[in-house]
């Protein structure tokens, strides 16, 4: 390699800025590499500091210290029986061999903090292995700690904080959404907190206090800042440079002008997936398809799969996504992401023929994958309506919405009733929501007797330990379960949408880069979403996102550095 023809020299040059992003490039440099991070937009973090944070690490030794049970060996055999692809267990094998050893680097040589979700469960709790602890949420910190570069991390989703502000964990959501033990002190010790804030609550709205995904991206990028290492903001990589059959570089804009960057040792490109780019998803996702209905970050729109492309880099499961229903609020960049509001009790989702087709408190990617397949003529459930009466409305936060016992309807922002229909009837709310009111009628009263009895006899909401985790524990005999009996009613379209696409580069168990002939595609990684998903079609967990993400960053920086 010239060192003259580039404009820029590195070892490691890795492209986007999400939690796998600055994994790898801490890893790198602890590993003794040169290394520089770039990204497109003006703001660091992608869809990971926008992200609930959670890890999904079966194997875990942390879940051992917390008093649970797992191994290795019960973690392959539950990955490998939900994904059922026998060319991914070479990669399941290598994410969940090197958990161990990248949790002990994060909790070493990072900020980054880890804990097991006590009862989280996996998604698919009948298969062999399954488990209820896997989940791990990372520590708070406060953001005072990133100085300056607080402002440059994005901002966590609305849907991720109370009165779209006031950051919350997992664990405190919970509480707050399912009304679990203590939640009013909760309530009051978060509000108190961010009020306290002085002075900079007396000059910025945003809460300083680094939750879920933005403890995670903020953690590491703090590693970076004392490392001493460079992020290049709105730089975006155009195209790969290879030389005599190696990625040798990049050719980059930066400030409007065009630059060469070289990375000796590998480029590591961890820049999302193509959620956003409508072109993409009518190519490669189920149809319908629209970008408005993602929850993925804006910068996802991705350049770095079709450079993979035009260099010979094979692709792999490009019709599959992380799946969720959504809904939109009108004025909010990234559509909202129904997990917690369609397994609480008084509440269900039907097609235009005002009928149930999916057990609501299933996983939502279940759910998503319902919606599509109850999509026929005469009954199409794309858009799809959820459907909740006032009880549900003064117990539960729905989208921007408190609940009304905080704040009743006349104070809830304008904007949201764009997004919200309400009615005196169940007739009436059918109408607004293009649903046949006959039918909706009839589902109801139909729903409410299963309500009663404690028991969905039409698709057994509430069973599963995953259903029942996201319920409302005081509601029995069935948390999942209760009637839509109480006007005004309340409803929102919803479609299926997607936290992010999961197809892309086709790479190996060190993430390396593969060509059409399963050969390695030299200097070149690809992980997270720009890369196959290692899960293939399936999603064994909450957090199954970003754990392979930051795992295989690991391992890509590992590979990278022994050259």
């Amino acid at each position: 390699m010239n060192d003259a023809a580039w404009d820029h020299v590195t070892d490691v040059l890795v492209i986007g800025s999400g939690a796998g992003a600055l994994t790898a490039a801490v890893r790198a440099h602890d590993n003794g590499a040169d290394t520089l991070v770039v990204e497109k937009t003006s703001l660091y973090g992608g869809s990971s500091a926008m992200s609930g944070g959670v890890l999904w690490l079966p194997g875990s030794p942390l879940i051992r210290d917390a008093g649970g049970s797992d191994s290795p060996e019960e973690a392959k055999r539950y990955m490998k029986s939900v994904i059922g692809e026998p060319s991914q267990e070479r990669r399941i094998d290598a994410f969940v061999d090197t958990i161990a050893p990248f949790i002990d680097w994060l909790h070493t040589r990072t900020h980054v903090r880890l804990a097991p979700l006590a009862g989280f469960p996996d998604m698919y709790p009948d298969n062999p292995d399954a488990k209820m602890h896997r989940c791990h949420e990372p520590a708070p910190f406060h953001g005072k700690l990133l100085g300056d570069e607080l402002t440059r991390l994005r901002p966590q989703h609305p849907q991720t904080a109370l009165f779209g502000i006031i950051g919350w964990t997992a664990s405190e959501s919970l509480i707050l959404q399912a009304r679990g033990k203590g939640w009013l002190w909760v309530a009051f010790s978060m509000v108190a907190r961010y009020l306290l804030d002085l002075p900079w609550r007396l000059f910025h709205l945003r809460d300083r206090r680094q939750v879920l995904g933005g403890t995670l991206v903020g953690n590491l990028r703090r590693g970076m800042i004392e490392r001493g290492m460079p992020l290049w903001l709105d730089t975006g990589v155009e195209e790969l440079v290879v030389e005599d059959g190696r990625v040798t570089g990049v050719v980059a804009r930066r400030a409007g002008r065009r630059v060469r960057i070289a990375a000796r040792k590998g480029v590591i490109v961890a820049a999302g997936g193509f959620e956003k780019n409508n072109a993409m998803r009518r190519k490669h996702l189920p149809q319908p398809s629209d970008a408005a209905w993602t929850a993925g970050a804006p910068g996802n729109t991705g350049e770095m799969i079709e450079a993979g492309e035009r260099i010979g880099a094979a692709t792999r499961f490009m019709d599959a996504a992380w799946w969720g229903p959504t809904f939109l609020i009108p004025g909010e960049e990234q559509a909202r992401m129904l997990i917690i509001e369609k397994n609480l009790p008084g509440s269900i989702i039907v097609n235009r023929a005002g009928e149930r087709f999916v057990n609501e408190s299933s996983s939502y990617t279940k759910v998503t994958r319902g919606i599509y397949s109850a999509n026929v003529p005469g009954r199409e459930s794309v858009p799809a309506a959820l459907v909740f009466d006032s009880t549900y409305r003064r117990h539960y936060p729905f989208g921007p919405m408190l609940p009304s016992t905080f704040q009743p309807d006349f104070a809830v922002p304008p904007g949201a009733w764009r997004g919200i229909a309400k009615a005196d009837t169940i007739e009436g709310l059918a109408r607004a929501l293009d649903v046949d009111p006959a039918g909706l009628a009839e589902t109801v009263r139909k729903f409410n007797g299963y309500a009663a009895a404690g028991k969905d006899a039409d698709f057994q909401r509430g069973d599963a330990n995953y259903d029942r985790y996201y319920g409302d524990q005081s509601v029995g005999p069935n948390p999942c379960l209760g009637p839509i009996a109480k006007p005004p009613f309340y409803g929102t379209k919803v479609y299926p949408g997607e936290l992010g696409t999961k197809g892309g580069l086709d790479t190996d168990e060190h993430a390396r880069v593969l060509d059409g002939q399963g050969r390695v595609v030299a200097g070149l990684y690809a992980i997270g979403n720009c890369s196959a998903a290692v899960t293939g079609q399936t999603y064994p967990a909450s957090g199954s996102t970003l754990a392979p993400a930051m795992v295989f960053a690991f391992r890509a920086a590992d590979d990278a550095t022994r050259r």
